[in-house]
């Protein structure tokens, strides 16, 4: 039998939760994404929303790795198949393919097509790795390399970085 709690003390225990959660340090998760063959870490406090797919529509006379724009609840977003941006192989479109929408305090409409979502990691599973290896090395978007358990090299994508870099804002040819 459940256990009856009046609705005052339900939202006295939740008002006493969420003051407690503030009062807590913010936690430093990244979202695990894969893009082709890469894997790639996101601050989680960067991107938006993520999304499944929608039906995207294509742009003529731009770049190759332009993917076109999608409405999204009414807006439209730019989308960006970002392994092939990146310089590495397009993401090979399937089912588990996702949007990353940038933060809406990044002021931009922006998505990045990923092959698929990997969940949430913590930054304390990693071990910085020393190098430049890897896609999109010396761009201001490309963090550094970790490696987790599973000797798995990760990548860091700045996202705000990304947004602001002149490359990913021309689209164009």
């Amino acid at each position: 039998m459940a256990i009856k709690t009046s609705l005052r003390q339900f939202q006295q225990d939740l008002a006493q939760r969420l003051q407690s959660a503030k009062a807590q340090p913010a936690a430093d998760t990244r979202l695990g994404v894969l893009c082709g063959q890469n894997y790639w870490l996101i601050d989680l406090g960067d991107a938006g929303e993520i999304v499944p797919v929608p039906e995207i529509l294509a742009v003529p006379l731009t770049k190759p790795w332009f993917v076109g724009v999608a409405n999204i609840r009414g807006s439209l977003y730019s989308v960006v198949d970002f392994s092939a941006f990146s310089g590495a192989e397009p993401v090979s479109r399937a089912q588990e393919n996702r949007l990353v929408l940038a933060g809406s305090r990044f002021g931009i409409n922006a998505a990045i097509l990923v092959s698929r979502m990997l969940g949430l990691r913590n930054p304390k599973d990693f071990t910085r790795q020393e190098g430049t290896e890897g896609p999109g090395r010396g761009a201001p978007w490309a963090g550094a390399n970790w490696r987790d358990a599973d000797t798995r090299v990760w990548h860091e994508l700045k996202l705000q970085e990304l947004v602001q870099d002149q490359d990913f804002l021309q689209v164009g040819l």
